[in-house]
């Protein structure tokens, strides 16, 4: 049995800037084992995005983590990915050493299953790309709801607007038919959407504050961040940037962060011509059609704890 004072983890992820703030937050914490980290399409290719999975560990310390190659693009519809967000090489065109590793020979579902089914009960999952291995995951293991103890998801905007279109948030847009799996299958789930994560940002004061912070982790973190903010600064008409994958990394790794929540079934709308991927969360007192399982929607986090343990996580 796994020491109850350890969170195990795998993370699925397309890195990909606020991905690698993610990974940092979790490599900091001696408490958070994570067992495996699988990549997908999303942000850039899937083969930038392992690579830079690999690069990411490697400068946040935790080398030995296996990285598996996943999906290199959706079930059913053609990729899309967002270099414009991201810079071309995913990481605001700020370059790190080659990684002295390659991925692993299984995929990202594979390594996923075999996690789950050596750690039943004892692996959480934070899944902070389009949901394509995770589903692809569920295939090959129908179980893997019951075996996973808990899944974030980053994604969705449930009562607010989308960000690549008026309902839609990019993870589960590049993806719906996997997300629609994922939301389906039964799992302890906790949605970290566009509710919450466009509320969380990291700030000019916050910026500045890491800037100050001595050492490659943190310098390199900042650059990623100072193209990032770039982008946001069209968005919010300020220098400042969403703290998406961050936030969901926080809410597996300190639950103690989330102040209020809502518990409804998710359903991804597949065919609506103005509508797809869009997260429809059924709030009738007595939800609709089927059994579905209630996703936990995250609506509230104690924000400036936070950004504090983000800092913290690079000093």
């Amino acid at each position: 049995m796994a020491d109850r004072k350890t969170t195990r983890v795998f993370v699925d992820c397309d890195p990909g800037i606020d991905d690698a703030v993610a990974l940092a937050y979790l490599a900091a914490r001696p408490e958070v084992e994570i067992l495996g980290v699988g990549a997908v399409f999303g942000n850039n290719t899937v083969t930038v995005t392992a690579r830079n999975a690999l690069r990411l560990l490697a400068l946040y310390g935790r080398p030995d983590v296996p990285v598996a190659v996943g999906a290199g693009r959706p079930l059913v519809q053609e990729p899309r990915l967002a270099e414009h967000v991201h810079g071309d090489n995913g990481l605001g065109d700020v370059e790190l050493p080659e990684p002295e590793r390659e991925a692993v020979a299984e995929s990202a579902a594979e390594l996923l299953v075999r996690l789950a089914r050596e750690n039943p009960g004892e692996l959480d999952v934070l899944a902070v790309g389009p949901l394509t291995n995770v589903a692809i995951a569920v295939g090959l293991e129908p179980r893997l709801p019951e075996l996973v103890r808990r899944l974030v998801v980053m994604g969705g905007a449930v009562e607010v607007p989308g960000n690549v279109g008026s309902h839609a948030e990019a993870n589960i847009v590049n993806d719906p038919e996997a997300a629609e799996v994922v939301f389906a299958a039964g799992f302890d789930l906790d949605l970290v959407a566009l509710d919450i994560t466009m509320k969380t940002v990291a700030t000019s004061d916050w910026l500045d504050r890491l800037k100050e912070v001595p050492g490659e982790r943190a310098e390199r973190t900042s650059a990623f961040l100072d193209f990032y903010a770039d982008f946001y600064k069209g968005v919010f008409g300020v220098r400042q940037c969403a703290m998406h994958d961050p936030l969901a990394a926080a809410v597996l790794a300190d639950p103690h962060l989330v102040t209020e929540a809502f518990e409804a079934p998710i359903r991804v709308e597949l065919t609506g011509s103005l509508t797809r991927g869009m997260t429809v969360a059924d709030r009738r007192p007595r939800p609709g059609r089927d059994e579905r399982r209630v996703t936990r929607v995250i609506t509230s986090v104690s924000g400036d704890e936070f950004l504090d343990r983000m800092l913290d996580s690079l000093r």
